[in-house]
């Protein structure tokens, strides 16, 4: 090692000493009179802030005259394998929504629009099938897009990059699903130039880990390759995944309690002695990708990718007209919200002892169903109803790469998507009734006597509804999205360095398919259609120090359009929109370390985030105004910072320590503005701010650890044991408690008011994990197979206190500023699960 890499190495190891004791300087809080409505912090400027990146090093050292490696994007990282033991608290890569990261399958961009999120359920239970992966986190330059500032994945499923192999498998589990049979054929790139892929898989639980949950999933896959000649590639790749399954909702505390147990779940109730879930969501949107590789040379190519998705995704919920309100958890219905002792006792003896009293009592809805007499039969006060988003998504997207020297990549790229989600509900069982009407029950008790207000259709009033019929709301949300970017990386003997920049315009609307009696003029018909020119510029370089040691440094600035359901304050109804809506503003920059030796892997990682002029609509019911609320933000500041560290080492033949670290901190850094409307009003209740700087943004943990030590057995079987701790986790903030109209009338810095004000801190936990198995070579006559068999237990200790996450009910009382009467809500990580496979291959 040369003295310039000597003096770095001692300087990096102060460094992380300093690091070492960052939780307990992050850990630092000082609150400010509470008057302000603010929470500040006094040191969070003056944290040491050094780390590292994911990728490998080549281990061959370099002397100082010869070209050295670049960091390279695949192999082993002692970070980014380490994170994988972080997802029993739903930890989130440096507290980002997944809405900041990409993902591509063989060139087609699979990001959701209407919300950024990717649904990789969409192609769960084909595992076999899309293990061919590319991963990239943060700001580095790829070849296949411009990226997210959280990095972006590229999955390549085409039939000639399958290894020739016939696959049979089954698994067993006790979480979402019990049982999975998987299997998979590829014949690999054959000599007349074809290539075929098929996979296929069904998951099956009756009961899942959580009460009520039930899960019935199907998988299929198919890929065709034709190689015309060495510069042509086609492919064509076609796969879906029809899915049912029964889902938990989240509950409060007290809920818990009653139950006792932290799986409660009140989605659910007994029918003639059976479960039935009113909470279940049926998903099926088929991919169909046609793609074309053009080797042009030997130091260029382009590849041309055109996509089509539609389908449905399907949510189920009670709906009700005029009658109470027959969810088993609803406040008014808990021992908490009687006003005297006596009333309490007895209700929560009820709630402990009577299964039927703290579930859904569906007897009971149809018995009320039975009794209501209308004039065309029985009219349903209850119905189950579907929520419908019925999607389409087209995509056509093309990258060039070519090298324009030895030490010079180019890339360039543009693509165009287009989404359109159109939204519906539709009855789904009338629970006993002959018929529903597609009436707006809150309408009506805002202007009785009104024969239009009370229409969800004014067109076609007072409409019969039966079993399919469309009913409620009914829009459409439109998007189309033009991007362009490019890129060129240079190479050279030490250093490394690159730069990227990107176009997009970005243009969104909605079209109302009914016309509401609230809005006859302002709810059916196309929006005005908004439109957002984005840029984005990214750099970076990296001192290769030697073969072993990276230093590097990447920075980006960029502008993202608001998501359409940010922009659209009651999209249900009409057309509004936010005032001033504006693009997202974003400056991230990202330091570190790679060291890659044989005998130690050491990942440093340092990153910071800027996010500003953010949008949300919240909708919500509130009891003061007996409708449903539209709570719609702008002004959302956000800071991310904090570091990663992994670390890999060698103890004694075959045994090996990794360990993983993330210490960040996530905070709102301004004062939201909020406007605020009801639905059956077009007039603005208030405009308000909301003192939410310093607050921290839930629903992650900010700080998560793992040690684990592996073993490699000689005879190809393995085992891993992972302790890991998981702090600094949040429940996420109510903005409307941080108002002066939440605050109005209570004494500052008394009990009270810092009730109002504060927010709760989880509790931090400790899992335990162990993974391992076994590979056996079998050879039958001429055939060669593998018999590989994996197992793993994951929270071995069964900690069932763990909350992964949390959130504070929107709905506030506003009269005794009482937090309790809407106490926040929580999901509880699974106690002991576990998951065996065995998979034969051939």
């Amino acid at each position: 090692m040369n003295r310039s890499a000597r003096i770095f190495s001692k300087r990096l190891f102060t460094g992380i000493s300093l690091l070492l004791a960052a939780p307990g300087v992050f850990s630092q809080v000082k609150k400010d009179s509470v008057a302000a409505l603010e929470l500040k912090e006094d040191i969070r400027s003056n944290i040491p802030v050094i780390v590292l990146d994911e990728n490998d090093a080549d281990n061959n050292a370099g002397s100082s005259g010869q070209s050295i490696s670049s960091i390279l994007y695949g192999g082993r990282d002692p970070y980014y394998s380490g994170v994988f033991n972080f997802n029993a608290a739903r930890f989130k890569l440096r507290g980002y929504d997944a809405s900041y990261f990409d993902t591509y399958i063989n060139g087609a961009p699979v990001k959701n629009l209407t919300n950024g999120y990717t649904a990789w359920s969409l192609w769960g239970g084909l595992n076999d099938v899309m293990r061919s992966r590319i991963t990239s986190i943060g700001l580095r330059p790829i070849d296949f897009a411009y990226g997210d500032i959280g990095g972006a994945n590229y999955i390549d499923t085409r039939a000639s990059k399958q290894s020739k192999e016939l696959s049979v498998g089954y698994a067993q589990s006790n979480r979402n699903y019990n049982n999975r049979v998987m299997a998979s054929w590829s014949t690999g790139l054959m000599s007349n130039g074809w290539a075929f892929s098929v996979a296929g898989s069904f998951r099956y639980a009756g009961q899942g880990y959580v009460d009520g949950t039930f899960y019935n999933g199907a998988s299929y896959f198919a890929s065709i390759d034709k190689k015309i000649n060495k510069h042509h590639l086609l492919s064509f790749t076609t796969f879906g995944t029809p899915t049912v399954y029964g889902g938990q909702t989240a509950a409060t505390q007290e809920m818990y309690d009653l139950a006792g147990s932290n799986f409660y779940n009140p989605s659910w109730g007994y029918q003639q002695g059976k479960k039935r879930s009113a909470n279940y969501t049926s998903n099926f949107q088929p991919y169909f990708i046609l793609n074309h590789e053009w080797t042009i040379n030997n130091k260029s190519s382009l590849k041309t990718t055109g996509s089509y998705s539609f389908g449905d995704r399907t949510r189920t919920a009670l709906d009700w007209y005029n009658a109470p309100d027959p969810r088993p958890d609803y406040y008014r219905n808990l021992p908490s919200y009687a006003t005297d002792d006596a009333t309490r006792q007895l209700l929560a003896s009820i709630f402990t002892n009577d299964v039927n009293a703290r579930q859904i009592n569906w007897d009971n809805l149809y018995e009320v169903n039975r009794h209501s007499i209308g004039k065309d039969g029985l009219r349903s006060r209850y119905i189950l109803e579907d929520r419908i988003t019925s999607t389409q998504k087209g995509n056509f997207n093309s990258v060039y790469n070519t090298l324009l020297d030895k030490n010079i990549e180019f890339t360039a790229g543009i693509s165009y998507n287009v989404q359109q989600d159109h939204n519906f509900k539709r009855v789904n069982d009338l629970l006993g009734g002959d018929y529903y009407l597609n009436l707006n029950q809150f309408a009506e008790r805002d202007f009785p006597g009104s024969s239009q207000m009370n229409q969800n259709d004014l067109d076609d009033p007072n409409r019969v509804l039966k079993k399919n019929d469309k009913f409620g709301y009914d829009y459409t949300l439109s998007l189309n999205e033009a991007k362009a970017f490019m890129q060129t990386v240079f190479k050279y003997n030490h250093f490394d360095f690159f730069l990227s920049g990107a176009y997009s315009s970005t243009s969104m609307w909605r079209t109302g398919n009914v016309r509401n009696g609230l809005y006859p003029d302002n709810s059916k018909g196309k929006s005005t259609v908004y439109t957002f020119i984005n840029y984005a510029a990214k750099g970076g370089i990296t001192w290769k120090i030697d073969g072993r040691n990276y230093l590097f440094a990447n920075g980006s600035y960029a502008t993202r359009a608001p998501f359409v359901e940010s922009v659209f304050t009651s999209p249900r109804i009409r057309n509004t929109a936010q005032n001033d809506v504006r693009s997202e503003q974003i400056i991230d920059v990202e330091a570190g370390y790679v060291l890659n030796w044989e005998k130690l892997k050491l990942r440093l990682n340092g990153y910071y985030t800027n996010f500003k002029d953010g949008m949300d609509v919240l909708s919500y019911y509130d009891d003061s105004y007996q409708n449903f609320v539209n709570y719609a933000l702008s002004n959302i500041g956000k800071e991310h910072y904090g570091m990663e560290i992994g670390l890999e080492a060698p103890l004694y033949k075959g045994l090996s320590i990794k360990a993983a670290a993330n210490i960040g901190r996530y905070y709102y850094n301004t004062r939201q503005n909020a406007v605020v409307t009801v639905d059956n009003s077009a007039t603005v209740l208030a405009n308000e701010t909301v003192y939410s700087k310093n607050y921290r943004i839930g629903q992650t943990p900010q700080e998560a650890y793992t040690v684990g030590l592996n073993y490699q057995g000689k005879k190809a079987w393995f085992v891993n044991l992972n302790v890991n701790y998981f702090d600094q986790m949040w429940v996420s903030m109510n903005p409307i408690r941080r108002t002066e109209r939440a605050t109005n009338g209570v004494e500052p810095g008394s009990d009270l008011w810092k009730s109002v004000l504060a927010q709760e801190q989880l509790p931090g936990q400790t899992t335990v994990d162990i993974f391992g198995g076994k590979t056996f070579r079998i050879k039958t006559g001429k055939i060669r197979s593998t018999l590989v068999f994996t197992a793993g237990v994951n929270n071995l200790l069964n900690n069932q206190k763990m909350i992964t996450g949390g959130f504070e009910q929107l709905r506030f009382d506003y009269t005794d500023k009482n937090v309790n009467k809407f106490p926040a809500k929580y999901y509880y990580a699974y106690g002991l699960n576990y998951f065996a496979s065995l998979a034969l291959r051939m």
